[in-house]
C-alpha cells in the first residue's frame, strides 16, 4: 500500500475516533438535563459559532460536494446563476424566521416542527401530516447523501489491499447483501458509513450533531480553499483555464466492449476506470472498468466518453498511453441535444445538456432558480430546528453575517475547482458524481502530497455525515414526539422514549442504507426534489403561522396539502414523459415557485373559509411577552 494509501488510511481512522468520541463525551455530559428537550435540541443552548457551522454545515450536504461539483463539471460557468441566491439563503432563514421562531418555541415549549404546528393550529392531524411529508421526503433525501458518502469511502480506501481483500469476503460470505451489478467495494463502503453515523447519532443526539457538525464545517471549508489553489496552480491559472474552456465542445457519451485476440491466455482482464484509448483515430475514456472473464474473450459493454475538441485531443494524445491488451469495439454514440459541436458553450449560459436541446438552463430557468434555494433553504425543517435551539438575538445576528461569508468561501470556489477539472480531468462525463475524490487525487498527486488526498476527500465526508445526522435525528424526533407521545402514549416515561428515539433512529439509518444499494444517477437531482417539497410543505404554513394571527387550521392544511400536490404533480409529468426525474416547468419556472404560490393561495383561502383561532391560542402565539435575550 502506498503512503498515500496508508495517510487517507490514517485520516479517516483519527476522524472517526474524534466523531465517535464526541458522541460519548455528549452522552455522558449531559444525562441529567430533560431527554427530549437535550436529545433533540440540546437544550436550546446554541452560541454563535455553534449555531453558524451546524446551520452551514447541515445545509452544505453532501450534494455540495458531489452533485453540485458533477453539475458543474458537466455545463460549466452557467452554476454559477444556479447557486447564486444560496449566499441570501441564511439572510433570508434566520433573518425572517429566526428570532420569532424561536420565541415561540421556547414560550410553547415546542420541540419539532410539526409540534410548532400541532400547538398554533390545535390540531393533531395537521401535525400528523407534517411528520408523514416530512419522514418520507428526507428519507428520500438520505438516499443520496448515503450514495456519495459510499463513492467517498470507496475512493478513499479503493486501493488498500486490506479493504479489497474485505470486499471480497462480504461478496462471498453475505451475497445477499449485494446486488447484482453492484461493486462490494461500494457496499462496504455504505455500511461503513451507515453505521458510523448511526452509532454517534443514536449515542449522542442533537449535542453530539452539533460538535460533530463544527468539526465539520472547519473540515469542508479547509479542504475548498486548498482545492482551489491546487487547481489554479495546476491549470495555470484562472485566464488559462477559462481560455482552454473557450474552446471546448460537449463530448459524446456511448458504450464499447473489450475483446481479447483468440491467440491470448483465457486467464481474464481487467481494464480499468478511467483507462484513454484510441479507436480508428478517435480519443476515448473508459467511465467504467471493463471486465473480460476467465474463459471469455469480450467484455460486457460499459460506459465511455469521447473526447471532440480539437485542441483537449492534441493535449491528451501528446501523453504516453499503455498498449491495451484487448480490442476496443466502440457502439452507438449520442451527441448532446444542447450545445452539440458549439464552442465555448461551457462559458455561458445556458450550458450545454445531454438531453434538453434548450440547454441545462435557460433564461427562466435560471431565475426561478435565483428564488429556488432562498425559498427552499429558508423552507427546510432542518434550518427551522437550529432556530429553535440558539441563546439569544445577539447570537442569531452574528450567526447571519458569518454564515453568509462562510457560503461564499464554499460555493464559489467550488465553481472553479470544477470548471478546473475539465482541463485536469476530462472524459469523465458518464459518471459525474465521482469528479470530487476524482479531483482530490488529482490534485493531491499533482502538487507532489499524496497524503493531502486524505484531507480533500474528508470535505464531501463530512459534508455528507453533517446532513444524514441532523437529518435522521429530525425523522425520529417527530416519531417519537408528534406520533407516539402526542397521539399514542402522552405519559410515556423518559426511559421508553429514550429507547424508542434510539430504535427509530437505527430504523432510519437501515432504510436509507437499503434505498443507496440501489444509488440513481445525478444525485443532485434527487436532492433538488427532496429539498423543494420540504419548503413547499412547510415554508409557507410555519411562516404565515408564526407572523398571520388569522392564519388558522384550515388554512394550514390547505397550505400545505394543496402546495405539495401541485409540486409533485409536475414532477409526476416530467418523470411520465421523459423517464427521469426531470419535471415540466410551464413559463420556464421552477416546480417549487409554482408549489409555493399554490401553498400560499390554498392557504389564504382556506383561513377566510375556516373558523377563527381560538383565544388560547392567539394568547401564546401573539400577546407581547419578554423577548428571547439578546446574549
Amino acid at each position: 500500500m502506498s503512503g498515500g494509501a496508508n495517510a487517507s488510511l490514517i485520516a479517516f481512522i483519527c476522524y472517526t475516533a474524534v466523531v465517535l468520541g464526541l458522541a460519548v463525551i455528549s452522552n455522558y455530559a449531559f444525562r441529567r438535563r430533560a431527554f427530549l428537550s437535550e436529545y433533540f435540541l440540546g437544550s436550546r443552548g446554541l452560541g454563535v459559532i455553534a449555531l453558524a457551522l451546524t446551520f452551514g454545515a447541515t445545509s452544505a450536504s453532501a450534494g455540495s460536494f458531489a452533485g453540485f461539483p458533477s453539475l458543474i463539471y458537466a455545463h460549466g460557468w452557467t452554476l454559477a446563476l444556479w447557486i447564486a441566491s444560496y449566499m441570501i439563503f441564511p439572510l433570508c432563514a434566520m433573518g425572517i424566521l429566526g428570532k420569532r421562531l424561536s420565541i415561540v418555541a421556547q414560550r410553547t415549549g415546542a420541540i419539532t416542527v410539526p409540534d410548532v404546528l400541532r400547538l398554533r393550529f390545535e390540531s393533531r392531524a395537521l401535525a400528523l401530516m407534517g411528520t408523514l411529508l416530512l419522514a418520507i421526503l428526507l428519507c428520500v433525501y438520505l438516499v443520496p447523501q448515503f450514495t456519495l458518502a459510499a463513492l467517498i469511502m470507496q475512493q478513499l480506501l479503493g486501493n488498500a489491499p486490506f479493504y479489497q481483500e474485505a470486499a471480497f469476503q462480504l461478496q462471498h460470505t453475505l451475497p445477499e447483501l449485494i446486488p447484482q451489478n453492484a461493486n462490494p467495494e461500494y457496499v462496504l463502503g455504505l455500511l461503513v458509513f451507515a453505521v458510523l453515523v448511526v452509532a454517534y447519532t443514536t449515542f449522542g443526539g442533537f449535542r453530539a450533531v452539533v460538535w460533530t457538525d463544527i468539526l465539520q464545517g472547519f473540515v469542508m471549508l479547509l479542504g475548498v480553499v486548498l482545492m482551489l489553489i491546487f487547481a489554479l496552480i495546476q491549470v495555470g491559472g484562472l485566464r488559462n483555464a477559462s481560455s482552454e474552456m473557450t474552446f471546448m465542445q460537449p463530448p459524446r457519451l456511448g458504450t464499447a466492449s473489450f475483446a481479447i485476440p483468440d491467440s491470448a491466455p483465457p486467464e481474464g482482464l481487467r481494464i480499468d476506470s478511467e483507462t484513454w484509448f484510441m479507436e480508428n483515430e478517435r480519443l476515448f475514456r473508459t467511465n467504467e472498468a471493463a471486465v473480460i472473464a476467465p474463459g471469455s474473450k469480450e467484455s460486457a459493454p460499459v460506459k465511455v466518453t469521447q473526447i471532440t475538441t480539437p485542441q483537449e485531443i492534441a493535449r491528451i494524445t501528446q501523453q504516453e498511453f499503455p498498449d491495451l491488451p484487448a480490442i476496443p469495439v466502440v457502439h452507438q454514440l449520442s451527441s448532446y441535444a444542447g450545445g452539440d459541436g458549439e464552442t465555448g458553450i461551457y462559458m455561458q449560459p445556458p450550458g450545454p445538456s445531454p438531453s434538453d436541446p434548450n440547454g441545462f438552463l435557460p433564461l427562466g430557468l435560471a431565475v426561478s432558480f435565483f428564488a429556488f434555494w432562498a425559498l427552499s433553504g429558508t423552507g427546510q425543517p432542518g434550518s427551522m430546528v437550529r432556530l429553535m435551539a440558539f441563546t439569544g438575538t445577539r447570537t442569531l445576528r452574528r450567526a447571519i453575517a458569518s454564515l453568509t461569508i462562510y457560503f461564499s468561501l464554499i460555493y464559489f470556489p467550488l465553481i472553479i475547482i470544477f470548471c478546473c477539472a475539465r482541463i485536469l480531468a476530462p472524459g469523465l462525463d458518464h459518471t459525474p458524481d465521482r469528479i470530487m475524490p476524482v479531483m482530490a487525487y488529482l490534485l493531491s498527486d499533482g502538487a507532489g502530497i499524496p497524503w493531502m488526498a486524505g484531507i480533500l476527500i474528508a470535505a464531501p465526508f463530512a459534508a455528507a455525515m453533517s446532513t444524514v445526522d441532523s437529518f435522521i435525528l429530525m425523522i425520529s424526533s417527530s416519531v417519537v414526539r408528534d406520533v407516539y407521545q402526542q397521539s399514542i402514549h402522552p405519559n410515556a416515561t423518559e426511559r421508553i422514549l429514550k429507547l424508542l428515539s434510539y430504535g427509530t433512529t437505527i430504523l432510519v439509518g437501515l432504510l436509507a442504507t437499503v434505498g443507496a444499494l440501489y444509488p440513481p444517477q445525478f444525485l443532485q437531482y434527487i436532492i433538488v426534489f427532496t429539498g423543494g417539497g420540504l419548503a413547499v410543505a412547510f415554508l409557507a404554513p410555519v411562516g404565515l403561522g408564526i407572523y398571520w394571527p388569522r392564519f388558522n387550521k384550515t388554512g394550514a392544511i390547505s397550505s400545505m396539502g394543496f402546495g405539495t400536490l401541485i409540486y409533485v404533480f409536475l414532477y409526476v409529468i416530467g418523470f411520465a414523459a421523459l423517464g427521469e426525474i426531470s419535471p415540466v416547468r410551464p413559463l420556464g419556472l421552477d416546480p417549487l415557485i409554482w408549489g409555493f404560490l399554490a401553498s400560499l393561495l390554498a392557504g389564504g383561502l382556506g383561513t377566510y373559509m375556516g373558523s377563527p383561532n381560538s383565544n388560547t391560542v392567539l394568547q401564546q402565539f401573539f400577546e407581547d411577552s419578554p423577548a428571547i435575550p439578546e446574549s
